[in-house]
């Protein structure tokens, strides 16, 4: 070929001459290799090691000489004991490969694997890659080397992701509405191919419908080895022009054929042409029936293109297909849903009309399959009916692929359904499963448990001893989440020491991923924090500047919190730290948005009100009682009391009453304890209270009589395991009437005095804050109280399993409970 007739070709192509060269000599080993089957050769020199692939019957191109040397598409890694830049999280993260938009990714990350040509992807153009590919691929004479033990270890891990699109196999329906990607079309030859692409030249624009759909079904035959030749082939672009400039004439079979046959020639999904496929599908929505529009949002599922319009038009016309529709076109549609991340409202009540019609019907794996749909798509059913699909479940529970249980965790998480036949099934089926589960899947069971406050040590402990083997392939969402669910449930190092020190090396080692989730990070430091975990290295990093203003920066997430609990963890855990530490005024920011959220929330709530009214009632007054947070991070309100070194209350002062809701809120306090009145007004109705007696005061016992027995309040009907009685002795009486001193009366004469102020944190607590069925505080909360300690606070707990029942009691009742809670604190 001429180089004038080189050039003008090239002038058409808009390239070089000399990247045209390149891309017919690409062409020609590729065509070598589809009609050979001999091996290729391969030679070895000094300093490196040189491949030159020569396929039998080939023409020789002489002078060509492909050098690999791995290490020069390799960046170093910098020191991971120090904080990175953010110049250097940026040019890590841009090293990484993203995955594919259609093929799934790896099953693992693997790093380290220093013969991994695809890890260059971002540094080298497509022709080189292409030719690095073959000449790896198929060469006799592979290049031999030792792999590195963390490749060792990802080659015999198991698989974490399950197939979304195992439940397509359940019925033969599916056929009709899905595209089976395990059934790719038999290969043909590239010859058959550019032979093909010779005919779309000779018609040129006297292709029809039919013409154009026949010649993407056969190209779509060829191997996926051979499909970026024809993506990239100006004919094969041709041809894509002539089918969109036909497009109306296409019948609805025809469109679907092509689309289809696109899947199978991996067309990127970003390109222009399906633009128009897709509005074409749209306008035909309405003349379409269920099964082709099914069929074709599979087909753009399966093609990676996110299409809102057309799913838009699909919901809109479902409704009128609804008589039509079966398990298999249910299941497809909660498929589609959730692949699609939306809910369509006016769907949400007829889904549930067919979700209980067919329940009974669906197979183990479409049960799993609605589940991940429903919480994809972020879809709330009724409690009963959630709990009737999770009863299906746990019917066809040793049927169930794990990836299919995981899905059914993944609903229960966001339901927040305690759905307890189910949770203790999987105290047995998570142990069993656990040694060939994933990392993620492994993730996703322990972060359900932490989202319904779940704390199972039999399903946490077997998670805790597979996970130490399969830390170096998590992601920065894995051993980010799985750190804040162990902590969450307060499950200790000294439990499984593994656990948390190879997530915090997970953790470590994907750096690089915070520049585009700095969350992960932030979630797992916290968790690590539940559990008195500080990797300081990791801290001065979430601290840093850098890291700080791009987490601050981010519109999708409020990370301000998540710094601000990190950074005042900091503060009083850590008294020794001379890292980076949050701007005085970003603090000051977050701390008076936690408040203002605190005002019209948790300070409102009734048996909030209840404990400070009472408070100041038996105190004597607002100024001993600061309702306040008092150490903010933490997000909770707190009664504050300080008493003196005899145990009388002392004015809180207005420092420490900064914040509260108290209109006397940093005024001065000239009142003193001894000027107060703080005892409760002695009246008939109070003494018969307390008495039990009906009707008057009775007239004072004779000395001839004995004295009356003491009296316990009993508890209402219903109260349960909540049911609070108090002793009502005559020194509680006598404190309860006295006017003046009522601590001062009732301490006993040999209790030691302390020299200071005890400054009490009284909490009104919720089982919010414990996990389920239990006394065992939840992560951030067991911080808060270890925080509250290093601050000088002394907790008292009013629990809700005993302060709750008091707020259908008497005053008197309510008083003598506080009494005894706060004095007894004091003993």
């Amino acid at each position: 070929m001429s180089a004038r007739l080189l050039c003008k070709v090239a002038s058409l192509r808009h390239i070089s001459p000399l990247q045209y060269r390149q891309f017919l000599w690409t062409h020609q080993l590729h065509k070598a290799y589809a009609e050979t089957q001999t091996d290729t050769e391969t030679e070895e020199g000094d300093g490196g090691k040189d491949v030159q692939p020569q396929p039998q019957g080939a023409p020789l191109v002489e002078g060509y000489r492909l050098d690999y040397n791995p290490s020069s598409y390799l960046r170093p890694k910098p020191d991971r004991g120090t904080a990175l830049s953010r110049g250097d999280l940026e040019a890590e993260e841009d090293a990484r490969v993203a995955p594919s938009s259609l093929f799934p990714p790896p099953p693992f990350r693997k790093p380290g694997n220093h013969y991994s040509v695809s890890s260059s992807r971002r540094l080298l153009s497509s022709t080189k890659n292409t030719l690095l590919d073959l000449a790896f691929s198929h060469n006799s004479g592979p290049v031999k080397s030792e792999p590195s033990p963390s490749h060792r270890s990802a080659s015999s891990a198991p698989n974490v992701k399950g197939d979304p699109r195992a439940f397509q196999r359940c019925r033969s329906e599916y056929s009709a509405m899905t595209l089976d990607l395990s059934r790719r079309p038999p290969a043909v030859q590239s010859k058959q191919a550019f032979n093909l692409l010779h005919r779309v030249t000779v018609l040129k624009g006297g292709m029809g419908p039919a013409d154009v759909t026949a010649f993407l079904c056969q190209l779509s035959h060829l191997h996926p080895d051979q499909t970026p030749l024809v993506r990239g082939d100006t004919r094969f672009i041709m041809l894509l022009r002539y089918s969109v400039e036909n497009l109306r004439q296409f019948t609805h079979g025809q469109i679907l054929e092509a689309l289809r046959s696109l899947v199978w020639l991996g067309l990127p999904p970003t390109h222009s042409m399906l633009g128009l496929y897709e509005a074409e599908l749209g306008r035909r929505a309405g003349e379409m029936d269920l099964h082709q529009l099914l069929l074709a949002a599979d087909l753009w599922r399966c093609l990676g293109r996110p299409v809102p319009q057309y799913l838009e038009r699909l919901y809109a016309c479902v409704s009128l297909h609804l008589a039509e529709v079966g398990v298999p076109e249910l299941v497809q549609l909660v498929y589609v849903m959730g692949e699609g991340r939306r809910r369509p409202a006016d769907l949400t009540r007829p889904l549930e009309q067919l979700l209980t019609r067919h329940l009974d019907r669906l197979e183990p794996e479409e049960v799993g399959a609605v589940c991940l749909g429903l919480f994809k798509s972020q879809t709330s059913l009724s409690e009963g009916l959630a709990s009737r699909l999770v009863d299906r479940a746990l019917s066809v529970v040793g049927q169930m692929s794990d990836f299919s249980l995981v899905n059914v965790m993944k609903l229960l998480r966001f339901s927040y359904l305690d759905h307890r036949p189910w949770l203790a099934v999987m105290a047995e089926e998570v142990p069993r499963r656990a040694p060939n589960m994933g990392v993620q899947g492994l993730m996703h069971v322990a972060l359900a448990c932490s989202a319904l406050h779940y704390r199972d040590e039999i399903i946490l402990l077997s998670i805790a001893e597979r996970l130490p083997s399969l830390a170096p392939h998590c992601r920065s969402k894995d051993s980010g989440k799985l750190l804040w669910a162990f902590g969450t449930l307060g499950v200790l190092p000294s439990q499984c020491p593994d656990l948390y020190p190879s997530l915090v090396d997970a953790l470590r080692s994907t750096e690089a991923e915070y520049q585009r989730y700095p969350e992960h990070l932030l979630t797992g430091l916290l968790g690590l924090a539940f559990v008195c975990q500080f990797p300081q290295d990791l801290l001065a990093l979430a601290l840093s500047p850098e890291f700080v203003n791009m987490a601050t920066r981010s519109t999708q997430l409020e990370l301000k919190k998540d710094l601000f609990t990190l950074d005042g963890t900091v503060a009083l855990e850590l008294p020794d730290w001379t890292g980076p530490r949050l701007s005085g005024q970003l603090r000051e920011e977050v701390a008076e948005t936690l408040w203002r959220y605190a005002q019209t929330d948790v300070c409102q709530k009734p048996e909030v009100l209840e404990a400070e009214a009472a408070l100041k009632d038996l105190l004597g007054g607002e100024e001993f009682v600061s309702k306040r947070m008092i150490i903010p991070h933490t997000r909770t309100i707190d009664l504050e009391v300080h008493l003196d070194p005899s145990g009388r209350p002392v004015p809180v002062t207005s420092t420490s009453r900064q914040g509260t809701s108290s209109p006397a809120a940093g005024r001065s306090h000239p009142k003193s304890w001894e000027r107060v009145n703080t005892g409760v007004t002695l009246t008939d109705d109070l003494v018969a209270q307390l008495t039990r007696a009906k009707g008057p005061l009775p007239p004072p016992p004779t000395p001839s009589l004995r004295p009356p027995p003491l009296r316990r309040t009993e508890p209402d009907e219903g109260g349960g395991l909540f049911s609070v009685g108090v002793d009502l002795t005559d020194g509680l009486v006598g404190a309860l009437t006295k006017p003046r001193h009522p601590f001062l009366l009732s301490r006993k004469p040999g209790r030691r005095q302390d020299k200071t102020a005890a400054k009490l944190a009284i909490q009104v607590t919720n089982r919010n804050q414990y996990c389920y069925r239990s006394q065992l505080l939840l992560g951030l909360h067991a911080m808060k109280r270890r925080q509250l300690g290093c601050a000088g606070y002394q907790v008292v707990e009013l629990p809700h399993w005993e302060w709750f029942p008091l707020l259908r009691k008497s005053r008197t009742e309510k008083l003598a409970y506080l009494h005894c809670k706060v004095l007894g604190r004091l003993d």
